[in-house]
């Protein structure tokens, strides 16, 4: 997704997306069935974060601003440091950042487990190493950035536990990395919401909302969260 300043650019991203991506696109309609989480966290009461990262933040934004339980979703930068935490700066490739999603959830309604078997299922594709459909380099890999000790215990467990059904045909290659979260310029913020008819987003952000409704009506919610 970079270079959206440039019309033609878009639309090349538009016809390469279709060129190279169209059978993964054509997938991402259908959510990949992943049993629960084994070991999750408690009901608790607060509002509770986490943060996930798997290629363009616009998809993944507007997939979590539809479950229930989800209070806010803030796209953004995890990982490298805070001094280069900006679009251009890590669409270089060597920050070290990648793109994320911090999520606000109320525990008490929806679980920190529930939220990763929706980004595995549902928001990106854990086989890509470095990539996400169209996108390429580090800042668009798979990667959970825990928060506390219980996030930690419960991420690695649930890879385990995926990792052993094998339910996709490539290997996971999500890592469970540790830094800070730095929220990114105003005009990413909500992006899906307010462009609906953005190429990048019918391609490929999209389906996944009809396969999150599809999979998970029961944590479908029509509203945006926020």
């Amino acid at each position: 997704m970079r270079a959206r300043s440039s019309v033609l650019t878009i639309a090349a991203l538009t016809v390469i997306a279709w060129a190279i991506g169209g059978a993964s696109i054509a997938r991402s309609a259908r959510a990949v069935a992943v049993p629960a989480p084994k070991v999750t966290t408690a009901p608790s009461k607060g509002l509770r974060t986490a943060v996930l990262a798997g290629g363009c933040f616009w998809g993944m934004e507007g997939v979590f601003e539809h479950l229930k339980g989800v209070k806010n979703v803030t796209s953004g930068f995890a990982g490298g440091d805070a001094k280069t935490a900006n679009y251009d700066a890590v669409s270089t490739e060597r920050t070290g950042h990648a793109e994320a999603v911090r999520i606000q959830f109320d525990p008490s309604q929806i679980s920190y487990g529930t939220l990763l078997r929706v980004y595995f299922s549902v928001a990106h594709d854990p086989t890509q190493l470095n990539r996400q459909g169209p996108d390429s380099g580090p800042s668009y890999r798979s990667a959970i950035f825990p928060i506390g000790a219980e996030q930690e215990r419960v991420a690695r467990a649930y890879l385990a536990q995926l990792s052993a059904t094998k339910a996709w045909p490539r290997p996971i290659v999500t890592r469970i990395e540790h830094g800070g979260f730095y929220p990114a310029e105003a005009y990413h913020q909500n992006f899906m919401r307010r462009n609906p008819n953005h190429p990048y987003i019918r391609i490929n952000d999209a389906p996944k909302l009809t396969a999150l409704k599809a999979a998970f009506p029961s944590l479908w919610r029509d509203a945006w969260s926020g």
